[in-house]
């Protein structure tokens, strides 16, 4: 299910990312901790958190996609002019904007300080996305997959391996997760499919498909290039969104009461839900297992921040 791209697919241009990350830790990484098997269930186990809601100043919408291991924030935003990307440092928000373009998000920020996401162009339609990396000083450079059309950045390894999908003209057949970097570069065959996350040694990779001739949804993990769909039992669509270097999964799934997050672990399930919302997604984790996402309540959107507490840390 995993394959090398064709020749000529790669990400570019790389000057830049090779000064990015001359400096990167080399250091090994465990193996990912081994998940319950979607076979046999998830065991369920209860974990408290201290929700915070993200919610930038004015907004009609808010979203948050990914978060670091220092507690830094990435997500957009919806107001009058449109939907533009954000970084939350410090309790400071600041509005990220791909220059020239009419939309933009930003979702996934890495080890240091770069940012990856999508952007569209004025003119374009709604199918078309574009990726893009801006490093910790502000510098925008495409990021792209050709020969294919469109490309979106989803996150950013420490090492500048940057994952995502390509896609042409629709979001089935032509769509494909995908992993671009200077070092190392593939693809899934997975059906209108999308790498949404991996751990630095890119052992294991989530993301989502369709399945069933495009009329089901479930999330996946790629084990040392061993594709396993991934299915919350009961569900009738999950997403994998992101896993962080322990290899614990979150995503988001949805039943018959509504739509939920979730934390995989080695320990077992984590059904999370932001208190009082209407439904709630989960978009990221860093490695401390603090996760954020967004959630409806009075038929607004917000994004949230939800932290282990003490006691119920994984």
């Amino acid at each position: 299910m995993h394959k090398p791209m064709p020749n000529g697919s790669r990400r570019i241009p790389m000057p830049l990312v090779a000064a990015l990350f001359a400096a990167a830790c080399t250091h090994p990484t465990p193996a990912p901790r081994t998940l319950p098997s979607p076979v046999t269930g998830f065991a369920a186990i209860q974990r408290s958190f201290d929700f915070r809601t993200v919610e930038f100043p004015a907004a009609k919408r808010t979203r948050a996609s990914g978060i670091d291991d220092r507690g830094q924030i990435v997500g957009s935003y919806d107001d009058s002019a449109g939907t533009h990307g954000f970084v939350l440092r410090d309790d400071r928000f600041a509005t990220i904007d791909f220059p020239g373009a009419v939309f933009t998000v930003a979702l996934g920020i890495g080890a240091h300080g770069e940012i990856v996401g999508a952007y569209r162009m004025p003119g374009e339609p709604a199918l078309n996305f574009h990726g893009f990396l801006r490093s910790s000083d502000g510098r925008f450079e495409r990021v792209d997959s050709p020969p294919h059309k469109n490309t979106i950045a989803q996150r950013i390894l420490p090492d500048g391996t940057i994952l995502g999908c390509r896609h042409d003209d629709d979001f089935g057949t032509s769509m494909k997760g995908a992993v671009l970097g200077p070092h190392n570069q593939s693809e899934t065959q997975a059906f209108g499919s999308m790498h949404n996350g991996a751990t630095p040694d890119l052992r294991r990779i989530v993301g989502l498909y369709n399945y069933a001739a495009g009329d089901r949804s479930a999330g996946y993990v790629i084990d040392d290039g061993k594709f396993k769909p991934l299915v919350v039992p009961g569900s009738s669509a999950t997403s994998a969104w992101d896993v962080n270097s322990e290899g614990d999964v979150v995503g988001s799934y949805r039943d018959s009461v509504g739509v939920h997050g979730f934390i995989l672990t080695a320990d077992g399930f984590i059904s999370l839900n932001v208190p009082a919302a209407a439904m709630t997604r989960v978009f990221g984790i860093n490695t401390s297992g603090a996760v954020v996402g967004s959630f409806d309540v009075g038929g607004r959107t917000y994004g949230f921040l939800a932290t282990p507490t003490r006691a119920g840390r994984m």
